[in-house]
């Protein structure tokens, strides 16, 4: 292995800070040496925050063009970016919109923990309870950045905050003896759980209440009843940074908005030629609700339904080689949504493997209204979230000792519609892979492109245009997505502003760029290349991918 450039070294000194100030991240990636503490939402873990991203910008705009090579660039671009982004979002204290999140807020952050962070040995255990003991300052500095919120009226819409309220409901209710954490936690014994739940019962409960009450009293009163960050004030200026923060593009939420209707009008023409064929002509609503009927497509328990995803990764992993020089060491697992969450929840989802490659890739999937998760549109999300999407592409990523540990681990946060758009493109790849069983699989696919063509619609609609939560759920069961996961959906998109931009938007910048170097060399065009080349440098910003990957894609002699 070649020894580290002055760059990488820059990069990996902030990839320690990185882990120190999210150290909840450096566990999922598999790295111990945090599996004590906590964020630390307060002033001072604030204040080294920002400090974090001032120094990456000024240690970016320090390193000299003059002998730089593209890796060494890349890495300086990527940590340009992330520090500017994360300096905009500072400045407009979007910590204190973010707290209150039925996906992914503070509140979810324990049962979450317990995939990750075994308590099976006594040091294990013993870092584990150091953990929990931390609970109760964390939360009482997330209730902090609730009276923030107040102070400024940059509140969680009302949706957002009694989502949030019912998970929390829903989490407390449960007996102690049931309790999320402990039941779910991997202990060398009974006596160590039961450790664990007394400090669940003592701190951790008391915690949640108490941010629980909190939510309920002042801060509901004073939610946004508007839906959209057009509401907040400053909120058309903060949707921009989101979508910046998100896409990591300067765009337009009027364009975008018509690119979503224009993507949908193609996918419908798919959709037409697939119900046609089945004898249900132009009406692709007839042939979907006879899908959702057909037993044959219907899982009849979670076990089931985690069994034909399982299925599906092997099936990938076989085909994989006529697409890919390269894929993952890393396995990937399938586990069902926990119940405490299931209800807010969306379909699917992916966390990494650990970086040594010990623990799995984790793809999750909504058990939820059992009967709403036909196996129709199961394989697309399948081939999205785990093989040969998010599972390859980070898995990869993590894997490739031959770039910086930023880069292999920390530029994936700030890449979202790199990331999301290679989910979505593999969603595609599996079509000619030949993974879909039959025309309904390909149909729930395009279902599944509609959905993501359909977000850029009602995300722009809802914080840029003024829509209502109905006109989402609207136009999304219009665009094909199940009634229940049309209104979770649109809460999601509420809670989480231009997040749902990235899927379309990135695979739009995949597909330009096949084409393009496909156009450039003809019948000599390696696709397995392409893939390699687009997959196998990590996390970027579109507009460096787009300036790089035709010059590592090599043009035949």
């Amino acid at each position: 292995m070649a020894e580290p450039s002055a760059v990488d070294q820059i990069a990996n000194g902030f990839w320690e800070r990185f882990k120190a100030l999210n150290p909840v991240t450096a566990t999922v990636n598999g790295d111990t040496t945090y599996d004590d503490i906590l964020p630390d939402p307060s002033p001072a873990g604030r204040a080294a925050e920002r400090r974090f991203a001032e120094d990456m910008v000024a240690a970016a705009a320090a390193i000299p063009d003059d002998g730089l090579g593209v890796e060494d660039r890349i890495t300086r671009d990527v940590m340009r970016v992330i520090g500017e982004i994360a300096i905009v979002q500072d400045d407009q204290r979007l910590d204190t919109l973010q707290v209150v999140d039925q996906m992914s807020g503070p509140q979810t952050l324990l049962p979450q923990l317990t995939q990750f962070q075994p308590a099976d040995t006594p040091e294990r255990l013993d870092r584990f309870l150091t953990r929990l003991h931390a609970y109760p300052a964390f939360m009482a500095a997330n209730r902090e950045l609730l009276s923030e919120s107040l102070r400024s009226g940059l509140t969680a819409p009302r949706i957002v905050a009694l989502r949030t309220i019912a998970q929390l409901e829903r989490m407390l209710a449960t007996p102690i003896d049931q309790a999320v954490v402990p039941a779910l936690v991997k202990v060398a014994n009974e006596a160590d759980r039961e450790a664990i739940r007394a400090v669940v019962r003592d701190e951790v409960y008391p915690a949640d209440w108490a941010f629980l009450e909190a939510l309920r009293g002042e801060y509901l009163a004073a939610s946004r009843e508007e839906n959209g960050l057009w509401s907040a004030p400053n909120g058309d200026v903060l949707y921009r940074t989101q979508i910046l923060r998100w896409t990591t593009l300067q765009a337009d939420p009027g364009e975008v908005h018509q690119i979503g209707l224009d993507e949908l009008e193609t996918i419908e023409d798919e959709r037409r030629a697939i119900s046609n064929a089945a004898g249900f002509g132009d009406d692709t609503r007839a042939y979907r609700a006879s899908l959702a009927a057909d037993p044959a497509n219907l899982p009849t328990s979670r076990e089931e339904l985690i069994a034909r995803a399982m299925e599906d990764i092997d099936r990938a992993n076989a085909a994989a080689p006529t697409m890919f020089g390269r894929t993952p060491r890393s396995l990937c697992r399938v586990i069902a949504v926990e119940e405490y969450k299931e209800r807010d929840a969306p379909f699917a989802y992916y966390y990494p493997p650990s970086a040594d490659t010990t623990r799995p890739g984790t793809y999750y999937v909504n058990t939820f209204d059992l009967p709403s998760r036909t196996y129709s549109r199961l394989a697309s999300a399948t081939f999205h979230e785990a093989v040969p999407g998010h599972h390859f592409q980070i898995a990869l990523e993590s894997e490739n000792t031959g770039n910086n540990d930023f880069r292999r681990f920390a530029a994936r946060y700030a890449a979202g519609a790199y990331v999301e758009g290679w989910g979505l493109y593999a969603e595609r790849l599996a079509d000619e892979m030949g993974l879909y069983r039959n025309e309904a699989e390909r149909f729930g696919m395009l279902d599944a492109q509609a959905w993501r063509a359909a977000r850029l619609v009602v995300d722009t609609g809802l914080h840029a245009l003024r829509w209502t939560r109905q006109q989402s759920i609207d136009v999304l069961i219009e665009a094909g997505v199940p009634d229940t996961d049309a209104a979770i959906e649109t809460d999601r998109y509420i809670c989480n502003p231009a997040q749902a931009l990235t899927y379309k938007l990135g695979q739009r910048q995949h597909e330009r760029l096949r084409a393009e170097i496909t156009a450039r060399d003809g019948a000599a065009f390696d696709l397995r290349e392409f893939h390699d080349q687009l997959i196998g440098h990590g996390s970027l910003p579109l507009a460096t991918l787009a300036a790089e990957l035709p010059n590592w894609v090599a043009t035949p002699v």
